[in-house]
């Protein structure tokens, strides 16, 4: 449901109000205070700006799978929510430099579009440790430019629905975000000022671009446009808020700036680290390769264990297809130690798939912390790989004993927009069991109740299914993971009930067909294609004055889904607009349908 509301985007630590630093480039001291992002930054009220922003819009990961939330411990917001980035790689985040000065014990939370149902651990989402916090070399201060920053983490991140990760600007890109255009940023941070509502879910807002050297000046140590884009207004109808610090600037389905700062009552225009320069070359070099768009891809997760010698190990391997469909894989490990064997159930599995390996260490197996890659290699000869941290003790207690998993029923079925339960039970020595599900088909969340039992005991599984699930079966794989590593599966085969466009030509659907915004607002949907051969370009016609629409992506696979941004401005003449939205397929066959915008001052 689209809501008008205060927008917050970044997120931190403490209140952090500057005055201009005493450096050569600083602002004179007249300027306006600065402020970043950080979830626990308080607005100053400087009582020379408009009462309140306006212009947030509920988000879902699904829209930009890349998002992921920075909390922190000792955060003021719930669940420590302090800053928001973008997964540009699996073990990879691209976020602000300021986020990393925050104090407390750092981690992130993916695949939530409502944060507090993390629960502190004990709900659902996927939540990584910081390996290291790299700041850009040249970065002092927030308002000084080159507040950017890549964050390596402790395991592999794979993106919701097996999505591409998202690309980043670099010095190929410059003028990519040019005044004049306008992006959407995205952020998980303060919807309110005083964050009354301690809402934590995603937001989105459209923010035009503007020239920043003529009209971003006099606060803090001065915009700097070689290393800093201005987006948003000047009374900041739209803005960012504390807790998006890090939160993207998307154009064109890229991220071309970094959530990083604003006057400190962020009733100002919102500033972006800017990409399009050295900043986004230097972050590449510290990424390295992104994995291509349509390949396959592999997680391992948990993605670390430690194994007495004589004991053995287990954790979940989940693979993802590719865009030419699902293939089979064939499972591999290196760089395991001498007396430790990795066996796989199965040793193979079709794409998008998942499968369990176990570590087997032998009384000989020397201590140590070694990484393993396990590796998948496809029949067409493709592979791709995740990390596992393996260490090796000498001893210590046994581990508990097997234990079983069983789903009762084991087969469920469920409308579009309804829900369906089954029961999880368990068999074993009293030791307690975690329990997670993967294999879950986007648009269906699945949730425990609790979320971990002890062996003999039960929890309850919902499957909460929503309007946008493909209809279907699909076949869910729950886990159940002990504290000494060990697990135990079950499946449970979901039938989404429904119908899905028929295959032949080209057929496009667009969900919802239809929405209602006040200029400078954005419209959105989500346009599925498939039908004729190869993947489907998509075009529109019909786009209202003064608006822009974009595609993300542009170009998808059969039975592919992009999200489409219709931007209006202040200058879109109010009305009702019927958008043709066109997919042609790679041998030429077209197949349309009709998205209405209607705009309202």
């Amino acid at each position: 449901m689209t809501r008008t509301r205060s927008w917050g985007l970044l997120a931190l630590v403490a209140a952090t109000v500057l005055t201009p630093l005493g450096v050569a480039d600083a602002a004179p001291q007249k300027n306006a205070p600065a402020a970043n992002y950080l979830g626990d930054t308080v607005p100053a009220n400087l009582g020379d700006a408009s009462p309140m922003f306006a212009g947030g819009q509920n988000a879902t990961v699904g829209e930009f799978p890349g998002i992921v939330a920075g909390i922190r411990a000792g955060g003021s917001r719930p669940q420590g929510q302090t800053c928001t980035g973008t997964v540009v790689a699996p073990r990879k985040i691209l976020i602000a430099a300021h986020c990393a000065d925050a104090e407390g014990e750092k981690k992130f939370v993916y695949g939530l579009d409502d944060l507090k149902d993390y629960d502190n651990g004990n709900g659902s989402g996927f939540a990584v440790n910081v390996v290291s916090y790299k700041k850009h070399p040249k970065y002092v201060n927030f308002d000084q430019g080159f507040d950017v920053a890549v964050v390596t983490v402790d395991r592999d991140i794979a993106l919701k629905g097996g999505a591409a990760y998202p690309k980043f600007a670099t010095s190929a890109d410059a003028g990519g975000a040019a005044p004049g255009r306008t992006g959407l940023g995205f952020g998980y941070g303060k919807k309110d000022f005083n964050d009354t509502s301690q809402d934590v879910t995603l937001d989105k807002a459209s923010l035009p671009v503007v020239n920043g050297d003529s009209v971003c000046q006099g606060v803090g140590a001065g915009f700097k446009s070689a290393t800093m884009i201005c987006a948003g207004y000047s009374d900041g109808r739209t803005t960012i808020l504390p807790g998006d610090s890090g939160g993207p600037l998307v154009l064109d389905g890229k991220v071309y700036g970094v959530a990083s700062w604003s006057r400190s009552d962020f009733k100002w225009y919102s500033i972006y680290g800017r990409l399009d320069n050295e900043m986004g070359d230097w972050v590449r070099t510290e990424v390295g390769e992104q994995p291509p768009a349509g390949d396959f891809g592999l997680t391992v997760a948990p993605g670390s264990g430690s194994v007495a010698a004589g004991k053995s190990l287990s954790t979940g391997i989940t693979t993802t297809a590719g865009s030419g469909g699902a293939e089979n894989a064939t499972l591999s490990a290196s760089g395991l130690p001498s007396g430790v064997k990795a066996v796989f159930q199965p040793t193979s599995v079709t794409t998008g798939n998942s499968a369990k390996v176990t570590f087997d260490a032998s009384s000989s197996a020397p201590n140590g912390t070694y990484e393993v890659t396990v590796t998948g290699t496809t029949s067409s000869g493709k592979t791709a790989s995740g990390k596992y941290s393996l260490t090796v003790t000498g001893g210590g207690d046994p581990q508990p004993g097997d234990f079983t998993l069983a789903a009762s029923p084991s087969s469920v079925k469920a409308a579009k927009g309804k829900y369906v339960s089954t029961t999880i039970t368990t068999t074993g020595g009293g030791q307690t069991i975690n329990l997670s599900a993967s294999n879950v088909p986007s648009g269906v969340k699945a949730a425990f109740q609790p979320t971990s039992v002890g062996a003999g005991g039960s929890a309850k599984l919902t499957l909460d299914v929503s309007t946008t699930a493909t209809a279907g079966t699909s076949s869910i794989t729950v886990t159940g993971t002990d504290a000494g590593g060990k697990t135990a599966t079950t499946t449970v085969s979901l039938t989404v009930e429904g119908t899905e466009p028929p295959s032949g030509d080209v057929t496009v659907t667009a969900t919802p067909s239809s929405a209602t915004v006040r200029q400078g607002l954005l419209g959105q949907t989500v346009v599925k294609a498939a039908g004729g051969t190869g993947n489907l370009t998509l075009t529109a016609t019909g786009v209202p004055t003064g608006a822009q629409l974009s595609f993300n992506p542009a170009t998808v696979g059969q039975g592919g889904s992009s999200n489409v941004w219709v931007f209006t401005n202040f200058s879109t003449p109010p009305g009702t607009y019927p958008i043709t939205i066109r997919a042609t397929s790679a041998d030429g066959k077209t197949g349309t349908t009709t998205f209405t915008l209607t705009v309202t001052r």
